[in-house]
């Protein structure tokens, strides 16, 4: 478990290095990132070349995230849990959601990354305070981060090594070379990195050069090829997944899930492709449409077709950037584009965030409530009132109140769901599919009148 007394404190940089480190070796790895990110498991499947799970005790029971661990750790395996916030940080108080409990639960020990600027000696008593409060938390060691100077590091050495009995793993320097470039979400993500491989091999290179990683590697196996699996037998469905620059916010264990329901999932880009004709449904997932409005308005063809095909009872699900391209129109610093249009509403890019963080969800008239997450800047006025999912307990949604619309067979939200034994998504959409009767041949080809 890589993680760090607090936020922005270098986890990303080491989870990838190790990462990246790992794969250059031949080692097996699997890697995991704790909680509801999207963008941080996309730089370390790139990194590592297998496919980044997350972690999360909002979404998951504890067997659960225990099940998700286990089932894709073999031994030999070197599994790479990089952290959120701080080691202890999380919405309990009592800290049972934290990277420590995780951590604990699943036998990891935490490699702890300390951002050292502005400190020297008070970094041991940070370490000190860390060691004692929670004795149950095992500690591979530390890698001191962001240090100005040979002289720096050796006054924090020195301290570490009078008081902490905590393992030093690794001194990185102060430098702007590994640089990802921060967006309103966080990290750019690696699809839309120009030179990713180059970031990600530099990245490796110092984490390589600055720490110890053979003994962070020692005992890992070589990754060896897995036995062939038996043929599949044939899909039920069709689902599209929209998937490019725009749109990449998916779980990797949701789209594990819908293979293992007989999903054959087909990749389609509402950026550049035709809609395929013979779906059975779609996913619109979260990302980045703002940025490539121009480019969505400009794909008239994917819009008609996708019109056409919800009017006519298309089972889809979007949520969050998906929900802003069904739109009518979408608004990003003073342009206006036009997006699908099957949602009577315009959508507005914020400058700050409207909402963000977990969220809890529940339908009218139920008890169960249904976790999700969001992080969106934008805003929706509709042009007429719609009935609403969601009312909204935690969280912001659509206008603070509810979250979540339908159009025929199409649901569209702010909120992102993962498929969890609370919020069981791909079983309705599946249930959803199985009772729609649409003939194929009805739903595309035909252009959007405006």
């Amino acid at each position: 478990m890589v993680s760090a007394p607090w936020r922005s404190s270098g986890k990303t940089m080491v989870s990838i290095g190790l990462a990246r480190e790992a794969h250059r070796r031949g080692k097996s790895i699997q890697p995991f990132k704790k909680g509801p990110d999207y963008i941080d498991p996309l730089w370390l499947s790139f990194a590592s070349g297998s496919n980044c799970y997350n972690l999360d005790p909002w979404f998951q029971e504890p067997d659960e995230l225990a099940t998700t661990f286990s089932s894709h750790v073999t031994p030999g395996t070197f599994a790479l849990v990089e952290g959120t916030m701080g080691l202890h940080d999380g919405l309990s108080s009592d800290g049972t959601d934290s990277n420590a409990s995780v951590a604990k639960l699943l036998g990891l020990k935490v490699l702890l990354v300390v951002d050292c600027r502005g400190m020297h000696r008070t970094i041991a008593a940070l370490v000190n305070g860390l060691l004692q409060f929670d004795q149950n938390v095992a500690f591979a060691g530390v890698i001191l981060n962001r240090l100005r100077s040979p002289r720096h590091a050796g006054k924090i050495r020195q301290a570490i090594d009078e008081y902490c009995d905590m393992a030093m793993l690794g001194e990185i320097p102060e430098t702007d070379c590994v640089c990802i470039e921060e967006k309103q979400l966080g990290l750019t993500p690696a699809p839309e990195h120009d030179e990713a491989q180059r970031c990600v091999d530099t990245i490796a290179d110092l984490v390589t050069e600055h720490c110890d990683v053979d003994t962070l590697l020692d005992g890992i196996e070589k990754n060896t090829p897995s036995s062939q699996s038996p043929p599949a037998s044939p899909p039920r469905y069709k689902v599209g997944i929209a998937r490019d620059a725009a749109f990449h916010f998916y779980y990797q264990d949701d789209l594990d899930y819908f293979s293992a329901c007989g999903v054959e999932l087909i990749e389609v880009s509402p950026l550049r492709d035709e809609l395929p004709a013979d779906l059975d449904g779609l996913l619109i997932g979260g990302g980045f449409p703002e940025r490539y409005a121009a480019e969505l308005m400009k794909n008239e063809s994917f819009r008609a077709s996708l019109h056409r095909a919800i009017d006519n009872g298309l089972v889809v699900h979007a949520e969050c950037a998906g929900l802003m391209y069904l739109c009518e129109q979408l608004n990003v610093a003073g342009q206006s584009y036009e997006m699908v249009g099957s949602l009577l509403a315009n959508v507005t890019m914020q400058e700050k965030p409207v909402g963000r963080g977990y969220a809890l969800l529940r339908r009218p008239g139920e008890e169960q409530t249904v976790p999700a997450h969001e992080f969106h800047h934008s805003s929706i006025e509709f042009q007429s009132p719609v009935e609403y999912v969601f009312e909204v307990e935690r969280g912001h949604g659509i206008d603070g109140k509810c979250d979540g619309v339908c159009v025929n067979n199409a649901y569209a939200g702010y909120s992102h769901f993962r498929h969890t034994r609370r919020s069981p998504w791909i079983d309705d959409f599946l249930r959803k599919i199985e009772e729609s009767d649409v003939p194929k041949h009805r739903l595309f080809k035909t252009r959007l009148s405006r």
